[in-house]
């Protein structure tokens, strides 16, 4: 296969920016898209020009890193990671845009690599439990019903690309926080920090710039692990929750001020 390739080029945060139209040839339809990309870059460094920079790790669907913003979609024309995007889903002589994350919480670092260090501050507000759960089978001793559980491994199955972010015009963040919570509220070992965790998540994920929800189902549509919308919903239920419970534990003297 022949492709052209338009690849956003970016020196770091401050730099402008431009699309570079590259061509490669020989592609076979049996690459990963991140192995197409890796025959560009050794024909680059071969000319002695700058290799393109892209994130990476696992390339088996699983650790989130490869984000890329493909012909308009995040990851290409596949419910999938990028780096799970082989090269038969194009066809010879077609043109590919790839672009970074757009969003603004995802500053570029350099090229096509953004800083998705937001993620981590929202997980580090609150995605964690303080229990001691014991080894495996201590855990397991725990009577989860089947329904709970299932619902729980669902939302885990997020791996935190972003793709949620970059489909929606808000660049919400809603899903990935959703997701996170779930997993853990529906777990008993969750509840310690049931109420405590949804707002300090929430307000983590305000302060960093994420956009609003506006249900539009971009998020899920272009998740590549299907994580559901429900998910969102119970991310208000507990967040009312939270609130709720908040406006309870309050001293009199302050419900009285308030009022």
């Amino acid at each position: 296969m022949k492709l052209t390739l338009k690849i956003w080029r970016q020196k770091n945060a401050n730099d402008k920016g431009r699309f570079v139209t590259y061509q490669v040839d020989d592609v076979s339809p049996d690459m990963s898209f991140l192995e197409m990309l890796d025959v560009l870059n050794e024909s680059l460094i071969h000319k002695g020009e700058d290799p393109v920079a892209f994130d990476h790790d696992c390339r088996e669907g699983i650790c989130g890193m490869c984000s890329l913003y493909i012909n308009g979609k995040p990851h290409g024309p596949e419910q999938t990671t990028t780096c799970q995007l082989h090269m038969r889903s194009f066809k010879d002589g077609d043109t590919i845009v790839i672009e970074p994350w757009r969003a603004k919480p995802f500053p570029v670092v350099k090229d096509l690599v953004v800083d998705r260090s937001a993620f981590d501050r929202i997980i580090q507000a609150g995605g964690y439990i303080s229990v001691n759960t014991g080894s495996a089978q201590d855990a397991n001793n725990i009577p989860i019903p089947k329904d709970k559980a299932s619902e729980a491994f669902d939302a885990a199955t997020c791996i935190g690309c972003g793709a949620c972010v970059a489909a929606c015009k808000n660049a919400s963040a809603m899903l990935f926080v959703a997701a996170k919570v779930s997993h853990l509220a529906l777990l008993p070992q969750g509840d310690p920090e049931r109420a405590i965790r949804v707002s300090k998540m929430i307000a983590q994920m305000d302060a960093e710039g994420f956009g609003a929800c506006t249900n539009t189902g971009a998020c899920e549509a272009e998740c590549p692990k299907g994580i559901s919308v429900k998910n969102i919903a119970r991310l208000n239920r507990e967040y009312l929750r939270a609130k709720f419970i908040e406006e309870v534990d309050k001293p009199l003297e302050e419900l009285a001020e308030e009022n």
